[in-house]
């Protein structure tokens, strides 16, 4: 289960949009008449002038479930789990009604309710959001109704607004953090999606305390887009990037072996006709160096006898 939140000044438009959509079914009315849908604005106007000060007394609240969900929600189970709702909500003494839409392809229902309670008091809308967060995670654990697993499974087409903004920037700055080597990366990559990347310093220093993404006229803080795109969450991943960047350099380096059999080796030729690359063939006998011992002894013994003999 889902819930979104919107406050206005405005009874009238929210609640004709509610009652005159096609297929529109009234569930339940309290405090205001239902035989027309004038009858009702009017009675919703009526109370809230019991506050004069309290500008936006319209509070709109959709609920809405998984269409895994249809078998197990009747109109009656979805009035209980509104009313289930309300009550933690916190949105109790007041005027509201119910109303289900069948225009969807999922079961949801509209809540409007007078943020002008019957006293005449304000109902708070002060950590409402939040509260909404933990209200329907508890009511979709308690009735095990579909748990949808992160912004991945919401139906951007449907969304307006800042909502549909914000969950622009979630995608857009998802995709560009897993590959970002440094914050001035990922701002480039950003800026070509016309998102401009505003940083958060600490009061008279250079060191950076938060980051902020705008687009259009919407600018939000990165952990309210996310919890995991603030800028401590971002930082550590361009960090882990660097990491792996410099690690995949090293491997690809330390791999490198030059591979020697591919070298080739050329023999020097001589050509034998060539006159100049004759080699003449004193150079290849052996050369009698100066103190050498003479080895043929017996022709000198014989020269010796025969000189011996002629005198």
């Amino acid at each position: 289960m889902i819930g979104k939140i919107t406050i206005g000044s405005s009874f009238g438009g929210v609640i004709r949009y509610a009652m005159q959509k096609h297929e529109a079914s009234l569930l339940l009315a309290e405090g205001v008449r239902t035989d027309q849908v004038s009858s009702m604005i009017d009675d919703f106007n009526m109370q809230r002038k019991l506050n004069p000060d309290l500008r936006k007394a319209t509070g709109h609240i959709s609920l809405s479930w998984s269409k895994k969900d249809v078998a197990r929600l009747t109109p009656e189970i979805m009035k209980q789990r509104a009313l289930e709702y309300l009550e933690k909500m916190k949105i109790t003494d007041t005027q509201f009604i119910l109303v289900e839409h069948r225009d969807k392809n999922h079961p949801h229902l509209h809540i409007i309710y007078n943020r002008v309670s019957n006293e005449g008091k304000s109902i708070s809308d002060q950590f409402q959001k939040s509260r909404n967060i933990k209200v329907c995670k508890d009511i979709t654990l308690k009735y095990g109704y579909y748990l949808g697993k992160g912004k991945e499974q919401v139906n951007r087409q449907q969304l307006k607004g800042a909502d549909k903004i914000k969950y622009e920037l979630y995608d857009a700055i998802k995709a560009a953090s897993t590959s970002a080597q440094n914050w001035k990366d990922l701002s480039v990559k950003l800026e070509r999606q016309g998102i401009e990347t505003i940083f958060k310093y600490k009061s008279g220093t250079s060191e950076i305390q938060g980051v902020s993404f705008k687009k259009s006229d919407f600018l939000f803080k990165g952990s309210k887009i996310d919890r995991n795109l603030s800028f401590g969450k971002l930082d550590a991943l361009i960090g882990q990037n660097q990491k792996q960047l410099l690690m995949q350099q090293y491997q690809k380096q330390s791999a490198y072996q030059p591979d020697f059999s591919k070298e080739r080796f050329y023999p020097v030729l001589f050509l034998q006709n060539s006159p100049s690359d004759l080699i003449p063939d004193d150079l290849f006998k052996p050369v009698q160096q100066y103190g050498q011992p003479i080895t043929n002894l017996s022709k000198k013994k014989k020269r010796k006898k025969y000189l011996g003999q002629s005198l």
